[in-house]
């Protein structure tokens, strides 16, 4: 019974994460989670638990196609941020939450500022930047302290 509830633990969030990005391009005031999906692939990653990496992506992918946004920049920017930000925050080893939340908020800022050179660069606009992406990267560190 302990390996079906596990598959099933699966399922219910790989539909979730399925049908979250879809809410969001219809309901436009739900949060992101950018920087949050982020995270979790950078986590999955490290400590080799792909499961995780793998529906992280999968967010990430499905955001960006129901928001029109360019594809696999969260998966780069989430990259790049643990390259050259999180793993040199050897300062904070004691506090764990201290380092995701910077995590958080780096990924959400650096990937509102290459959208923003990206919208430049093609003259459109991907993304409003008024309170709404303030509330969503709240929900972000909500959601960090949650985990």
């Amino acid at each position: 019974m302990k390996n079906y509830s596990r598959y099933i633990l699966f399922f219910l969030w790989l539909s979730a994460v399925i049908i979250y990005p879809a809410l969001i391009s219809i309901y436009v005031k739900l949060p992101l989670f950018i920087g949050f999906a982020g995270l979790i692939f950078i986590k999955g990653l490290e400590k080799e638990r792909y499961s995780f990496s793998f529906i992280s992506f999968l967010y990430m992918i499905l955001l960006e196609i129901n928001l029109s946004l360019p594809i696999g920049l969260i998966a780069i920017v989430s990259l790049l941020c643990y390259i050259f930000l999180i793993s040199k925050l050897t300062i904070l080893k004691n506090c764990q939450k201290c380092i995701d939340v910077i995590s958080v908020i780096s990924i959400n800022a650096i990937y509102m500022l290459i959208l923003s050179f990206f919208d430049i660069l093609t003259s459109q606009s991907s993304i409003d930047f008024n309170i709404t992406i303030l509330y969503s990267i709240l929900f972000d560190i909500v959601a960090v302290f949650l985990i």
